[in-house]
């Protein structure tokens, strides 16, 4: 049984991202997980953020037997701009963790780290193993960063890893020379959950009753990496056809043209137990993301959670991995041939199709993936 000190960038509430699902299926091992740190300017933008920048002087939240969530102790702005800002907070990370380590008998543990910014944390908290499993391009983010800092930072954690994951083939080249122990495993889906809506009983959600079929579905965060301008077109085009959002806009996305349509509906961030109910609503699924560099850097939960439900699928050329699925998926990328491919999906009567994404959804389930991360690291020695 390995103990396994996961820091990680997501908090564990309230949606499940590949950190949550990993962790949740690490089965016979203990984790204890660490959310990630609230910069202490946080409360001057958000003054809701104080209560969370406190909350790492509370017990830890033992959600099963053998995984317990911590909050880490706020941090100073600026860590990815400057490095010797980034060095200091995590001495007081370190030293808190060090702290609840002691309190749960951890020794000998497996540090997984999502971040860069661990790489100055690695000579403070002993472990016997160093696992870096990258999901993003940290240093493609914006905001306060210097982007070379953030990608030092990156090498220095990829090249002292006893094993590097990553979810997309660019982060693959790129940290690949940086460590022959790097293996790609993209993201995945919860297919049990997602399947359902591939079968006919699930509620019908109360804020779809009025919304016309079909439905041409979009499950995410609204982005600025998010294609709208496809949607735009095709609403347009058909207004017939509707179109439903399900998730939030980020502050730099203005949703102002979506709203001036009719027919394209915007309902909003829903719990992830709720979304196959939504997506059994769904006619046709839509992953839309602009071409651009980090188009081989990206691998959309969305997407292996369309391919679990079995419905038609109308996807970009974006992300690279979505053309693994080119016998099953429709994919265009200019707004013509992607008012085309949705028609064609719309019409789609073969039963091999469906039956044929839901086989991919199934390969592509987390205990799959995770299997397959547990593999590798039992080779390596690491568990």
């Amino acid at each position: 049984m390995a103990r396994i000190i996961c820091l990680s960038t997501t908090n564990w509430y309230p949606v499940p991202t590949r950190k949550q699902q990993v962790m949740g299926r690490m089965k016979g091992h203990r984790v204890l997980y660490f959310e990630p740190p609230v910069s202490r300017a946080a409360p001057l933008k958000d003054p809701r953020t104080l209560a969370r920048m406190l909350a790492f002087r509370q017990e830890g939240d033992p959600v099963s037997d053998a995984l317990t969530v911590y909050a880490t102790p706020p941090v100073w702005p600026m860590y990815n701009k400057y490095r010797r800002i980034n060095r200091l907070n995590q001495r007081v990370q370190a030293r808190y963790i060090r702290k609840v380590m002691a309190s749960h008998g951890f020794f000998d543990v497996v540090l997984w780290c999502y971040s860069p910014v661990a790489a100055d944390l690695l000579d403070l908290v002993p472990h016997k193993a160093l696992v870096y499993d990258c999901v993003d391009r940290h240093s493609a983010y914006g905001g306060l960063m210097t982007p070379e800092v953030v990608d030092q930072m990156e090498r220095d954690l990829a090249a002292r890893a006893d094993v590097v994951f990553a979810t997309a083939r660019g982060l693959y080249d790129t940290l690949r020379p940086l460590n022959e122990n790097t293996y790609l495993v993209p993201n995945g889906a919860n297919f049990e959950l997602f399947n359902q809506a591939a079968g006919d009983g699930l509620t019908f959600p109360d804020d779809m009753f009025n919304i016309q079929n079909p439905v041409f579905g979009f499950v995410g965060m609204l982005q600025p990496c998010v294609d709208l301008d496809l949607v735009l077109y095709a609403a347009d085009a058909r207004p017939d056809w509707s179109f439903v959002f399900i998730g939030e806009p980020l502050p730099d996305v203005d949703v102002t043209p979506l709203r001036q349509r009719p027919n394209i509906h915007l309902l909003g961030l829903k719990p992830h137990k709720e979304l196959p109910r939504y997506l059994a609503r769904f006619d046709v699924c839509l992953n839309l993301f602009r071409a651009g560099d980090l188009s081989r850097d990206v691998s959309p939960l969305k997407f292996y959670e369309y391919l679990a439900t079995g419905k038609p699928i109308v996807s970009t050329p974006q992300p690279e991995q979505v053309n693994d699925y080119a016998d099953a998926v429709y994919i265009a990328g200019d707004p013509e041939d992607f008012l085309a491919a949705c028609e064609k999906a719309l019409a789609e009567r073969n039963p091999w199709m469906t039956r044929q994404r839901i086989h991919y959804g199934r390969e592509s389930s987390w205990d799959a993936r995770v299997a397959q991360m547990v593999a590798i690291l039992k080779e390596k020695g690491v568990l």
